[in-house]
């Protein structure tokens, strides 16, 4: 009886866990409501993408919420601080308010190609001026085309959109939600090769 639970018990694990097979970097973005899958942008946009990786493996310095810097792993046992409900989710703020200042600036990189022209687009976000990203990011669960070039998308949901829609879907009180939903960790996983 145990074993042919523990096996459907595995094998739920692994489908959760499972990897598209298009090769690519992948990023997998656990939360409390289920797993979110998303490719990364990794040729396309290098510097926004390079900057989310180190931060999510904890090779690039951040400041922590007490103001030190530190190099771990940031985005982990975080909240999605703010919610824009059926339009967008955003994390990566330690201190869980949106206005924590993570130490650094990364540069804007808008590509034609580019655009909020559907749900799932991973995104910087940033202080609406010009260079102001940083370490907090974001995932719409709807078009929206206005953010087209205010914002560098680095990557996009390939499976768990609806985990995404389900915590856009949180009450809120103007955008933070009441009962926030957490961000568990993010992992860096690879399919197939480097791409040259």
């Amino acid at each position: 009886m145990i074993k042919p639970f523990l096996a459907v018990l595995f094998s739920a694990w692994l489908g959760a866990q499972a990897l598209p097979s298009k090769p690519g970097l992948y990023a997998v973005i656990q939360t409390s409501e289920g797993t979110i899958t998303a490719r990364l942008y990794e040729k396309e946009v290098p510097i926004a993408t390079r900057t989310f990786v180190n931060l999510a493996q904890g090779t690039q310095a951040w400041r922590d919420a007490k103001g030190n810097a530190v190099k771990r792993p940031l985005y982990e046992n975080l909240i999605f601080h703010r919610v824009l409900p059926k339009l967008m989710i955003q994390t990566g703020d330690p201190t869980g308010t949106g206005a924590h200042n993570c130490g650094f600036k990364i540069p804007d990189e808008f590509l034609p190609g580019l655009r909020f022209d559907r749900a799932g687009k991973l995104a910087i976000a940033n202080t609406g001026e010009a260079d102001s990203g940083g370490c907090q990011f974001f995932i719409t669960t709807d078009i929206m085309t206005q953010w087209t070039n205010k914002y560098t998308i680095f990557g996009e949901v390939v499976s768990g959109l609806e985990v995404a829609e389900k915590i856009s879907r949180a009450k809120v009180i103007g955008d933070k939600p009441v009962e926030p939903a957490k961000l568990i960790r993010v992992s860096i996983e690879r399919v197939g090769p480097v791409k040259k």
